[in-house]
């Protein structure tokens, strides 16, 4: 299959605020349908009080070492104190000091605002910076840490015991967006088995999803979802926290990007979808679609309905009335739905794939999906 198609027939949330679009873009343009449910909002500080003490704290006494998280946080801070009028005086303050950032992003903020360039662990982890931090003397040294969103608790407190005085920064919240609307549909259409995928770019993105779960009652059915038939997509290990604690585990790429979240979704996903050869064809099911031979057919939700319970007992029949149980299931008519629709809804499935012999009927029985592929029958990749 052709890139533009790695995720054609499939639907992916997207949870993220910032750059949301740019994400939305590259899952289109692989042919995913997307959902997209911000998670957060940020919350500049630049008026906080706390964030002005602590940036006079770091102008009267500078300190020995500053570590940068993010980058939008990083300039933040710089811009508010040019708010302020004492953009070049915490400038020089910063000049002399050893300056981390957690990854290019902050690195490369730290750079931009002419200072020396940072270091940054491989990792692009706060346990990395912590790590590097600690694999030297701290006692006695004044350590400014730029908070990326949510306090760093265990991190301020390991770089305290070790004897540092350590100065947070607070330069912006990560909250709940003021509409939710978008986070709630897209929470419903987690739990219903809707979305095939969905993306994390942030901590408090996932952390936020599951919170709003946890007041709506739902907690037990998104975690159901995102250890079974959701794939959960996370940009970096620090993301996927929130889910692990509750026994989610959550697809990570190797370089922490939006592109190799989108590469490591294009690898996954499509390998949870079972291909059957079935009458010389080969027959995958995607979320909302089906692909015959590698062409994409959009299926109605009964017509997915059926052809999941087909494709779940591959070769067997499924009988009449357990179909018409799956329909009931599938669909709100408010009506119970008999044999007859059942025969009208194949009918419609059969038209929908373009191959009338997938889908065999088994007089006075049911209906099956023949088992017997050809020779040349070749699998979709």
């Amino acid at each position: 299959m052709t890139r533009a198609l790695e995720l054609a027939g499939f639907t992916v949330g997207v949870t993220s605020a910032r750059r949301a679009d740019e994400l939305g873009t590259l899952l289109e343009r692989r042919g995913a349908r997307v959902l997209h449910g911000p998670a957060l909002r940020i919350v500049p500080l630049a008026d906080d009080t706390e964030l002005r003490r602590a940036t006079e704290e770091c102008l009267e006494s500078p300190p020995d070492v500053v570590v940068a998280t993010t980058g939008i946080g990083f300039r933040g801070w710089i811009e508010a104190a040019e708010g302020w009028g004492v953009g070049p005086e915490l400038l020089s303050a910063l000049g002399g000091a050893r300056l981390l950032a957690r990854g290019p992003k902050a690195r490369g903020a730290v750079r931009a605002a002419g200072l020396p360039d940072a270091w940054s662990p491989a990792s692009e982890s706060s346990s990395g910076l912590l790590a590097e931090l600690l694999s030297g003397p701290v006692d006695g040294l004044r350590i400014a840490v730029q908070l990326h969103g949510r306090p760093l608790p265990e991190f301020s407190a390991a770089l305290r015991a070790a004897g540092a005085h350590v100065v947070e920064l607070p330069v912006y919240q990560w909250v709940r967006p003021d509409d939710g609307a978008g986070l709630e549909n897209l929470l419903a259409a987690l739990c219903a088995h809707e979305i095939d995928a969905v993306t994390f770019t942030s901590a408090p993105a996932s952390a936020n999803l599951l919170a709003l779960a946890a007041d709506l009652d739902l907690l037990t059915e998104l975690v159901d979802a995102l250890r079974g038939p959701v794939l959960s997509v996370c940009v970096g290990p620090a993301t996927a926290a929130p889910l692990a604690e509750h026994g989610i585990d959550p697809v990570v790429p190797e370089r922490y990007r939006l592109g190799g979240l989108v590469r490591a979704l294009c690898e996954a996903l499509p390998g949870r979808a079972h291909v059957l050869a079935v009458a010389g064809r080969t027959l995958q099911l995607r979320g909302h679609a089906a692909l015959v031979d590698g062409v994409l057919k959009p299926l109605s939700p009964s017509g997915k309905a059926l052809l999941r319970a087909l494709m779940e007992q591959p070769g067997r029949v499924v009988t009449r009335r357990d179909l018409a149980a799956t329909l009931n299931a599938a669909t709100s008519t408010g009506r119970a739905l008999d044999e007859h629709a059942v025969e009208v809804a194949i009918a419609r499935l059969r038209a929908s794939l373009g191959a009338p012999g997938l889908v065999q009927t088994v007089i006075k029985r049911g209906y099956r999906l023949p088992l017997e592929p050809m020779k040349d029958a070749q699998p979709c990749t």
